[in-house]
Parts: C-alpha cells; sequence; structure tokens
C-alpha cells in the first residue's frame, strides 16, 4: 500500500524544502521528494540555488574579491602582500565545504520537523481516492499519496540551439562554477546576473572576460541610471561589454570555442575562448513531471499555469517558484513556499510581488526594489527623485570603495516611496530596509527622520531621501 500523506511537495529547492518545512510546523504529515545528489550519492537537497547558483556562486565571488584586493588594495591599506599566488582547486573545495553545509542544514532541518525525505525524481500517476499518486524513481521506484501537492521543480539553464552545454567548453551556471583553472579568454554570452557575476569571478582571478549581450541596452531590467553607472564601471573593471550582437555559428574546438557574430553596427565578428559561458536565461523545469496523466494546466513556454494564490487548474495542486510566473529568485520561491503551507492550513499565505528586491553580487554590488524611473516615466505617475553617491559617504571612504550611489523614487503627490535603487558597496543588504519601509507604504520623509548610525553606508539611503525633497546634507 502507498505510503500517504497530508501533503507532498515536488522538489526541494529553496521553495520546495521552505514549504515543506512550514507545512510539517503547521501539522501536516508532510513529504519532499528531490533528485539532486551529492559525489556519494546522498540527497543534496537545495536545488540549484545551494548546489550550483546563489550559494557557490556567492562563495566564489567572495574568494575572488579577496584575490583582487590582496592583488591591488591592500597597499592603500599599507598592508604588504608578497609573493601573491592563486590555488584554484582550494578554491572551489572551499565553495564545495559550503554547499554541502547548506545541504546538510536543510537534512536537519527535515529531520527536525519530521518532514520525510525521497530522493529521486517525482511525476504525477494519477488522480487517487485521497488525493494524486506520485511516482518516485530513485534507485527504486515507489509511490505515494498526496491529499496536497506543491509542484517546486525549479528551472533548467537555457541553451543556445546549436551549442549543447558540455560543461567543458560549453559552460551552464554549473560547468562555470567549477572551472579548474583561470582560462585565458572568457567569453560570455547573456549579460545578466548570472552572466556578469560568474564573469566577474573569473576576471578578478586574471581572465580577459568579454561580455556579449543581444539587447541594444545593458541591465534593461534595471534603473536606467543605475544601468549606466553599472556598465562604466564594469567596463572601468576590465570587462569587454558588447550591446546589441546577433550571435552567429558556435564552433567548438579540441581547446577552444569560436564565436561568430555581428555587432551593433552589422559588421561580422569573430571571437576565440578557452570557455564559453551561456546565460541567456532558464526555463521552467517541467520535463519529466507527466502533468498531461492528470491534466495539469502549463502555458505555451512550459510554465505551471497558476493563479495569485499559486493555485493550479488543479484541485489541491500548488506550483511555486522558478515553475511558475514572476522572477526566478530563490526569496520568491521561498515565501511563495510558506504562503501555500499557510493557505493550505486556511490561514492567509502573503506574498507582496511590489516589494520582492532584486540582487545582482557583482562588485559593486546592484539591488533594487519597486519600480524603476523609466517604468515611472511610461505609466504616467508623477515622481520625485533623490540620488546620493557613496563619493560623499564618510564609511564607503573608509572601506576604499565609493563608487555608486543610492537613488529614492516618491510619489510627487504623498511622497510615498515608489523605488530605491542602489550600486555600490553592500547593496545586497542596504535595499532591505527600503523592502521594510515600502513594505508598510512609508514616504521619504520617514526615512530621512530615522537616526541612521554615522558613520555607516546607510547613510546613504537617508541622504538619498533627503534629496527627494532638495534637503540632502551631504555628510
Amino acid at each position: 500500500m502507498s505510503k500517504q500523506f497530508d501533503v507532498v511537495v515536488i522538489g526541494g529547492g529553496p521553495g520546495g524544502y521552505v514549504a515543506a518545512i512550514r507545512a510539517a510546523q503547521l501539522g501536516f504529515s508532510t513529504a519532499c521528494i528531490d533528485a539532486w545528489t551529492n559525489d556519494k550519492g546522498g540527497p543534496a537537497l537545495g536545488g540549484t540555488c545551494t548546489n550550483v547558483g546563489c550559494i557557490p556562486s556567492k562563495a566564489l565571488l567572495q574568494s575572488s574579491e579577496h584575490y583582487e584586493h590582496a592583488g591591488h588594495s591592500f597597499a592603500d591599506h599599507g598592508i604588504e602582500v608578497k609573493g601573491l599566488g592563486l590555488d584554484v582547486g582550494k578554491m572551489l573545495a572551499r565553495k564545495s565545504t559550503i554547499v554541502k553545509q547548506n545541504n546538510d542544514g536543510i537534512v536537519y532541518l527535515f529531520k527536525k520537523n519530521k518532514v520525510t525525505s525521497f530522493l529521486g525524481l517525482g511525476s504525477f500517476v494519477k488522480a487517487a481516492e485521497g488525493g494524486y499518486e506520485i511516482k518516485v524513481a530513485g534507485k527504486t521506484e515507489e509511490t505515494i499519496i498526496g491529499k496536497h501537492i506543491i509542484v517546486a521543480t525549479g528551472s533548467n539553464a537555457r541553451a543556445l540551439p546549436g551549442a549543447a552545454f558540455d560543461e567543458k567548453l560549453i559552460l551552464s551556471n554549473d560547468g562555470a562554477l567549477a572551472i579548474g583553472g583561470v582560462p585565458k579568454k572568457l567569453g560570455v554570452i547573456g549579460a545578466g546576473v548570472i552572466g556578469l557575476e560568474m564573469g566577474s569571478v573569473w576576471r578578478r582571478l586574471g581572465a580577459e572576460v568579454t561580455v556579449l549581450e543581444a539587447l541594444p541596452v545593458f541591465l534593461g531590467a534595471v534603473d536606467e541610471q543605475i544601468a549606466k553607472e553599472a556598465h562604466k564601471l564594469f567596463t572601468k573593471q576590465g570587462l569587454a561589454i558588447s550591446l546589441g550582437v546577433k550571435i552567429g555559428d558556435i564552433v567548438t574546438g579540441k581547446s577552444d570555442v569560436t564565436v561568430n557574430y555581428t555587432d551593433e553596427k552589422g559588421v561580422a565578428q569573430k571571437a576565440v575562448f578557452d570557455k564559453l559561458i551561456i546565460s541567456i536565461g532558464r526555463t521552467p523545469n517541467t520535463n519529466g513531471l507527466n502533468a498531461e496523466s492528470i491534466g495539469l494546466k502549463l502555458d505555451e513556454r512550459g510554465f505551471v499555469a497558476v493563479d495569485g494564490d499559486c493555485k493550479t487548474n488543479l484541485p489541491n495542486v500548488w506550483a511555486i517558484g522558478d515553475v511558475v510566473r514572476g522572477p526566478m529568485l530563490a526569496h520568491k520561491a521561498e515565501e511563495e513556499g510558506v504562503a501555500v503551507a499557510e493557505r493550505i492550513a486556511g490561514q492567509h499565505g502573503h506574498v507582496n510581488f511590489n516589494t520582492i528586491p532584486w540582487v545582482i553580487y557583482t562588485s559593486p554590488e546592484i539591488s533594487w526594489v519597486g519600480r524603476t524611473e523609466q517604468q515611472l516615466k511610461a505609466d504616467g505617475v508623477a515622481y520625485k527623485a533623490g540620488t546620493f553617491p557613496f563619493m560623499a559617504n564618510g564609511r564607503a571612504r573608509a572601506l576604499g570603495d565609493t563608487s555608486g550611489m543610492v537613488k529614492m523614487l516618491a510619489d510627487a503627490k504623498t511622497d510615498e516611496i515608489l523605488g530605491v535603487h542602489i550600486i555600490g558597496p553592500m547593496a545586497s543588504e542596504l535595499i532591505a530596509e527600503a523592502v521594510v519601509a515600502m513594505e508598510f507604504r512609508a514616504s521619504s520623509e520617514d526615512i530621512a527622520r530615522i537616526c541612521h548610525a554615522h558613520p555607516s553606508l546607510s547613510e546613504a539611503t537617508k541622504e538619498a531621501a533627503l534629496a527627494v525633497d532638495k534637503r540632502a546634507l551631504n555628510f
């Protein structure tokens, strides 16, 4: 007889494991099915984020930033470094250790909250008495039944036609995190989050990095003023960024990759790289889910179709995270996971898509929440803008990193904050204040009148708020 659960979660990434834990905390018998394995064949819970995404990329970004500081910045502090060396193998080993620590942490949380974990691929079989029958294809095959099913199967890297990932020369995010040595020439197709972060890692370690982007503008989703500042700073650092390119044939050799493309002027170009990272977006991971067996509706792009509460077209079947509409962000998936578990319990789960922060962990970091200036103009919203440069911030000077600024946008009549955009040191941390403020519909004056520690980078946020009404103190 099949094991029965109140809630079965398919996928153990940020959305899935958080949903499973919250469901168990609410008193439901809960199972989570996940196929990720470690090098010993054991469970590697955490999905793409923990295994080949958010966590390992931040580990390498930190290591590469230390290396760059040691080689270029420490001397300004009176710190002499002689015989600076680089052990990429040890760097990768540290990254793997951090990944395992996160994997093990989720296993511990499952045990603590009595979540039953199944290792294997989960797929629908049929509607059954008491819910839905789910097949778990692992070392052995078994079936379980769940009254409520939460689909949290995540996404996969999108490949270019004719340039399949081999993870040796043509790399997805997975291969980009496991390059065994610093390539002399690294190509990156796609100037998005993954492309810029991975390009930054290997550029700091000594690679000559070229970024090829099809769009005519840089970071089109980012506030235009911030994006222009980012383009200027990244170019100054040594990233060669070409916009408006059209990729042609990609040819792999024994040890290199040739990319044929036309530039923004329509002139044919050719570039040869030791490694090529392709980061042109991600696709929903619904292959193998067997959605058709129960009539689960997918949209034309393969996403699971859901309403505003993450309900699918079927009773008691939910979907969250990268596999549904909305931004493909780990923290968005987590919020949806908690909300769905609470909705199953009859509570009012809450996700405000207007206050989900975005972060690009380059150096300088880029973060934002709410609408951009170009969006407000397009929507005909009357607004006020205030900016404050880190160049004028005492803590930034002490850090030795004064690049970038904080920008705040507020409603011209009500002064309610409509968007906050940051490029600079610790932008990923600074954006949290803006998220809290916007969640409670604060005004720019509210931020301006809150006491911020001195000296701190957060003073730049206060000063940007003051600048909205032309009252910046310029500390």
